[in-house]
């Protein structure tokens, strides 16, 4: 099939996405299970900085199969797509939506996209986003927590929270290591500290620069419960206190936080879940897996050994998903 008649094919689909229009062979929907195309790993050897896990399609289809995953949600890996240039940034956004749409093409019901694209590069991204949810149906777009000394609240990116508002369109977020903090232990990979610590900084750049109101159409998705936030609660009550401009958060940073959506990729044990669930209600958290860098069934395994009810089970597997998702 050529590249015509892929999006042909595409296009007679429908707006319904296509996890949504076959039957899965399990229940869970994974919001947080990566792709690695094999162009996109190359085009990145020399940026990327730990070890390429070794994944293929068929390796996500075994893995979900094990898992009683029905459907997972594509998202390209960490550190994205963005490297200062604008031509490669939207070269790779476009390469790695097309692989991703391809793959939920091959395969009905079994994967969702979450699309990339080049943030700091508007032009490109409003493109991408055009091309990511009128041509590929996407089910949202996936982004790096920050962009070299910018974090998601920096005002430049406006212009692209004005159209994914539009959109109200599903925003997954992932981490990735902030220009600000390389190799700070260098015993310490970024991974064990600094993601969560990036995923904090987003969700602080995001509420109180106001952005998280001013655009209260887009769904946001935290990964890995949050980063710190729960741990860091009294501190944004204060900051919140201390603010200036109240119209920044009218509401209270908690009102906010309890919107957002947070995954429970490696915040699957009982401090992480304990912590978020005294933040937000059930309704609000995700099943995420992290694939091919956790095990499916283990990163499950922590959410159905905490202790909920079985309807909080499923709500978390599936439901609070699939409510968030069937509207992208």
């Amino acid at each position: 099939m050529n590249k015509r008649q892929f999006l042909s094919a595409l296009a007679a689909l429908g707006a319904s996405p296509l996890w949504a229009q076959a039957p899965a062979r399990g229940q869970r929907i994974d919001v947080h299970h990566h792709i690695l195309p094999p162009e996109y790993i190359a085009a990145i050897a020399v940026r990327r900085n730990v070890p390429v896990p070794d994944w293929s399609p068929a390796r996500s289809l075994e893995e979900i199969d094990r898992a009683g995953i029905g459907t997972a949600m594509l998202s390209l890996v960490q550190p994205g797509v963005w490297f200062g240039d604008v031509a490669e940034g939207r070269r790779l956004a476009r390469m790695a939506n097309d692989y991703g749409a391809r793959l939920v093409r091959d395969h009905p019901g079994r994967f969702g996209l979450f699309a990339t694209i080049p943030l700091p590069d508007t032009e490109g991204s409003l493109k991408e986003i055009e091309y990511a949810f009128d041509t590929l149906k996407a089910d949202g777009i996936a982004l790096m927590t920050s962009y070299g000394e910018r974090w998601l609240g920096d005002a430049a990116f406006a212009p692209v929270w004005q159209e994914l508002e539009r959109r109200k369109a599903v925003i997954y977020t992932h981490p990735t290591q902030a220009a600000c903090c390389r190799n700070l232990i260098p015993e310490v990979p970024a991974s064990s500290i600094e993601y969560a610590t990036d995923t904090s900084r987003t969700m602080a750049s995001i509420l109180f620069t106001g952005t998280a109101v001013r655009y209260p159409g887009i769904r946001w998705i935290f990964s890995h419960g949050g980063g710190t936030v729960p741990f860091l609660l009294s501190r944004f009550t204060t900051l919140e206190a201390n603010m200036k401009d109240k119209s920044k958060l009218p509401n209270g940073v908690v009102h906010e936080l309890r919107r957002f959506y947070y995954d429970t990729a490696q915040a699957n044990h009982a401090g992480a879940l304990a912590a978020l669930l005294k933040l937000v209600p059930v309704s609000q958290v995700v099943l995420g897996t992290d694939y091919p860098f956790r095990r499916a069934l283990d990163e499950i395994a922590g959410v159905t050994s905490y202790g909920f009810s079985a309807a909080d089970v499923r709500a978390i597997e599936r439901d609070n998903a699939l409510r968030l998702l069937r509207h992208a």
